[in-house]
């Protein structure tokens, strides 16, 4: 029989290969298609009696990319349908029948009675790593960025075809949950350690060691199905289980205050799945995962981190007209931390890069930060000594300006201050070629302002990078009123080329996500000079979804860097456009307790030497409170509440400002740029899913007991009147795959 993602040839020792190549497709990845036709080959493999035994591998470099989780879309939308016509009843069942159905095709497998081997050449993730769990033999080729594991995790979902079953009969009960919980994928060598692999060979060697172990009468049984099977770890109600789930939960609830449905239902899985027989843990399992794809945490995950992200980094937005440009070289001029780490992430993803600084020694220190980058990396086993040669080999550190005369593209890092930058673009105009791209890396000032002290205003754009530089995904491309396409397209594509996420956003003071992270540093003061205990805020912060409180992440900034923007919007934009007793604040703490934030070890926190203890909030900060309030006495709902609202009716305002003008790049834009609450699926997501009528009532409710800040922009009340969401009004244009 022929198969569209799939080829099968058997040798003449009966040994049936089966390869997944999926036509047009620079991964395979788990559809409808391949899911039926894998069902069709283990059929027809089960009942020809010539068969012997089955390898299956792959004809990408990868195995398999995992799920198709627009197909899980299509679920969800089916569900809808069937709820609407036939009832909760029908569509409930309906939806655990179709999520079972690749779990049930595995579990054929692994019960064929044929012994099945994976033959492992690349990455095999998810999905497509569930597939191998379920092989009776799993054999890895020898290949450095191979990677195992099952990452649903992060886009709200869990391994729902025997992941969370599988993995902790093979693995000690700790070590299953991490995997599980993290979602982080391993290497062979790990994987081999943990016992998720049984051998890692030469590449070349690979198909034949797993046809190999087929020939040397390799059992067609899986261990769970062998009588007298024991868990690595013992029994849920033995003494290691009960000093492992309780403990876990704990740590659960401590990581996640249980705002992720996936993470809560992977710990069910487990616990009540041990204690089954296989067959009835793969029925629990399937359960629990029809009830998180119905939970709007999972779409929105789904919608943001998956789907979005992925049209993003295809350059959904990128000017159609301008052909792909390819940035070989590129100057960052102000080698300080900032220049320096753009500098790193450059040379990183093989570009050249000049770093240039008023004098020698400070370029040179520049380079000397992206040394000490790389010898950690080093250091951790992330990297190897020659590409730390290769990488430092790229970087020319160097005090004069002629060195721009052959670069493609400009990015500007020095000093936050207009008059510093005017005259850093006066210093390099003279020496640039005819095409090269400028770019300012501002973080608040507006670009088409910055754009006036630049000859060629059309060559002239933003790129907002986010500290730290090398961890941080995303960057903001900002479009200046005369920034033209060409420039637009050079940025996104120098972007793309170093491996982060772009989101295009029009000027504005602050742009899209500083207006926004602004509002939840400033919700973090109001909140301390209402009375509200230091210790609570930070917490409250955490429990509604954010990384890190709004005192701690003011420290992160610096606190004198807060004092100054404080100070340019004031001198720019007048007194009203400040909070008078919020820059009272920040004098006294920077002006007069000289507590800068974490980089002179004082701020909201005290922060021990390196190694030496955990930081801790400074016990001054209650004599700075004009009043204290008993905490047994503040609503923490609604403390969680306003740190998401501020910052979501911000997105909202910034949407009808026309700086944001596709849903998509607010909501990726919010999680990468600065951590809001990723469950949600982003600040507009927030508004979507919560209901555009709810949410406005919220902001009304809150706008009456704590001001201005929480009014709602017309075009929410307008939105709201209506019925509408944001990814309906403003519908994003897909982009071909």
């Amino acid at each position: 029989m022929a198969y569209k993602n799939f080829k099968v040839e058997t040798d003449s020792d009966g040994i049936a290969l089966v390869t997944w190549d999926i036509p047009g497709r620079s991964m395979n990845v788990l559809d409808e298609t391949s899911t039926s036709e894998l069902d069709a080959i283990v059929k027809d493999t089960t009942a020809d009696a010539a068969v012997k035994g089955v390898v299956i591998t792959s004809a990408k470099e990868a195995f398999c990319a995992g799920a198709d989780l627009s197909m899980l879309e299509g679920m969800n939308q089916a569900y809808a349908k069937v709820f609407k016509e036939q009832g909760e009843t029908a569509a409930n069942q309906m939806l655990f029948e179709q999520s079972r159905r690749f779990s049930q095709v595995l579990r054929s497998i692994e019960t064929s009675g044929k012994p099945w081997a994976a033959a492992i050449n690349g990455l095999a993730l998810g999905g497509g790593f569930e597939i191998t769990l379920c092989c009776h033999y799993r054999v890895a080729g020898e290949n450095p960025k191979t990677r195992l594991g099952l990452p649903e995790v992060k886009v709200g979902l869990f391994p729902g075809a025997g992941g969370t079953q599988r993995v902790p009969r093979l693995v000690p009960p700790q070590d299953a949950m991490t995997i599980l919980l993290k979602g982080d994928p391993v290497t062979i060598e790990k994987a081999k350690a943990l016992n998720l692999i049984h051998a890692i060979v030469p590449a070349a060697d690979l198909i034949k060691a797993a046809k190999d172990w087929i020939k040397g009468g390799g059992k067609a049984v899986a261990p769970w199905d062998e009588k007298g099977f024991k868990l690595p770890g013992g029994p849920v109600f033995s003494k290691a289980g009960m000093m492992m789930f309780p403990a876990g939960n704990a740590i659960y609830r401590r990581e996640t205050y249980d705002n992720y449905p996936a993470a809560r239902a992977i710990m069910s899985c487990v616990y009540e799945g041990l204690q089954l027989p296989i067959d009835a843990a793969l029925r629990v399992e399937s359960r629990y995962f029809t009830s998180v794809l119905r939970s709007k945490e999972a779409a929105a995950m789904i919608r943001s981190l998956f789907l979005s992200m992925q049209e993003l980094n295809k350059g959904a937005r990128r000017p159609k007209d301008v052909p792909p440009t390819k940035v070989k070289k590129i100057a960052v001029i102000g080698a300080g931390f900032m220049g320096a780490s753009v500098g790193y992430v450059s040379a990183r993803a093989g570009l050249d890069v000049v770093l240039i600084d008023r004098d020698q020694e400070s370029a040179d220190k520049g380079k000397a930060h992206a040394q000490k980058v790389i010898e950690d990396q080093i250091k951790k086993g992330r990297a190897k000594p020659d590409d730390a040669e290769k990488l430092l080999a790229r970087i020319t550190p160097t005090a004069d300006y002629a060195a721009l005369k052959d670069v493609d593209l400009v990015i500007e890092a020095v000093f936050e201050d207009r008059k510093v930058k005017a005259e850093t673009f006066a210093k390099a105009q003279d020496y640039l070629k005819p095409d090269v791209i400028f770019a300012s890396n501002t973080s608040t000032l507006p670009i088409t302002s910055l754009a006036e002290s630049f000859k060629d205003q059309g060559k002239f754009v933003g790129i907002h990078f986010f500290s730290p530089v090398e961890k941080m995904m995303l960057v903001e491309i900002i479009k200046g009123k005369n920034t033209g396409d060409v420039a637009l397209a050079t940025a996104l594509d120098y972007v793309r080329q170093i491996g982060k996420t772009p989101i295009v956003v029009n000027d504005s003071r602050g742009f899209f996500a500083n207006r926004c992270v602004g509002r939840y540093v400033a919700e973090g003061n109001e909140m301390f000079l209402e009375g509200v205990p230091p210790a609570m805020i930070e917490n409250c912060a955490k429990m509604a979804g954010m990384p890190v409180g709004p005192l701690s992440l003011s420290d992160e900034v610096a606190l004198d860097l807060g004092l100054k923007i404080m100070k340019a919007t004031e001198a720019d934009l007048g007194p009203n456009a400040i909070n008078p007793d919020q820059k009272k604040l920040m004098v006294e703490m920077v002006e007069k307790q000289g507590r800068l934030g974490r980089k002179n070890s004082k701020g909201f926190y005290d922060y021990p030497e390196k190694g030496k203890g955990q930081k801790s909030l400074w016990p001054g900060l209650s004599a700075l409170q004009p009043k204290q309030l008993d905490p047994d006495t503040l609503d923490v709902e609604e403390l969680k509440q306003r740190f998401l609202v501020v910052q979501a009716v911000e997105a909202a305002r910034t949407v009808e400002d026309h700086v944001v003008t596709d849903p998509r790049e607010a909501d990726v834009g919010s999680i990468l740029g600065f951590g809001f609450a990723p469950f949600t699926g982003g600040t507009l997501s927030y508004i979507d899913f919560m209901g555009t009528k709810t949410f406005v009532e919220l902001c009304h409710k809150l706008e009456a007991k704590y001001g201005s800040r929480f009014t709602p922009p017309k075009l929410l009340e307008e939105m709201a009147a209506k019925g509408e969401t944001f990814y309906g009004r403003f519908a994003p244009k897909k982009v071909a795959a």
